[in-house]
């Protein structure tokens, strides 16, 4: 490998291990996942539908917004989630590509996510942060892009008696299709016991 790359999996990994200084990925408890590529050129916006495993939740549904700040892209996300009852959640997230791919070196692109989020201001990620590792692919004009990312999550729950804080592992798995000139499907699902376990839907449009 070369030294670029060498360079760019340090970074990723400090960013993984390290990511309680900066903000991060799945941050609204919801198992919704980021490829390692900005899609837009401006701006981006959408819903999102989710399906959370294991947390006594039916399901999420959410609202996106995406922007771009040089290397970064920050997002906004914010909703509701319902099962018991119904409670509002809302993050924020950062994307920094920090990989690319070559032929000869190493096969994927790669991009740190990171992010911050509560759920009605009693459970909180403080943060989560991952790598994202994927390749988009372009077959006779049918466009797609498919990843995996590992992420770590820093949570913290309001129990009634005091904070209980937990340190958490999950992995992303999800592929993103160009259905339009400015319209994206995505998908992702996790699993491992996370706090962002279960499957994922979303309508982007990209500007």
């Amino acid at each position: 490998m070369s030294y670029r790359t060498f360079a760019g999996l340090g970074l990723a990994l400090a960013a993984v291990l390290f990511g309680s200084t900066d903000v991060s990925a799945q941050a609204t408890f919801t198992p919704v996942y980021a490829a390692p590529y900005r899609a837009f050129e401006q701006h981006e916006f959408g819903a999102v539908l989710s399906f959370p495993a294991g947390s006594g939740t039916d399901f999420g549904l959410e609202g996106q917004y995406r922007f771009g700040r040089g290397a970064w892209d920050f997002g906004l996300r914010g909703g509701i989630v319902d099962g018991a009852g119904t409670d509002f959640v809302i993050g924020v997230e950062g994307r920094l590509r920090v990989l690319d791919h070559t032929q000869a070196d190493f096969p994927l692109d790669g991009a740190v996510v990171v992010g911050l989020g509560t759920a009605e201001f009693d459970s909180w990620i403080l943060p989560s942060a991952g790598i994202s590792l994927g390749r988009r692919v372009d077959l006779d004009g049918f466009e797609f892009v498919a990843y995996g990312q590992p992420t770590l999550f820093l949570t913290t729950y309001d129990t009634g008696d005091g904070n209980d804080t937990d340190f958490d592992f999950n992995l992303g798995l999800g592929v993103d299709f160009k259905v339009g000139e400015a319209l994206d499907l995505r998908t992702s699902f996790a699993f491992i016991d996370g706090p962002a376990e279960g499957i994922s839907f979303s309508l982007v449009w990209v500007n």
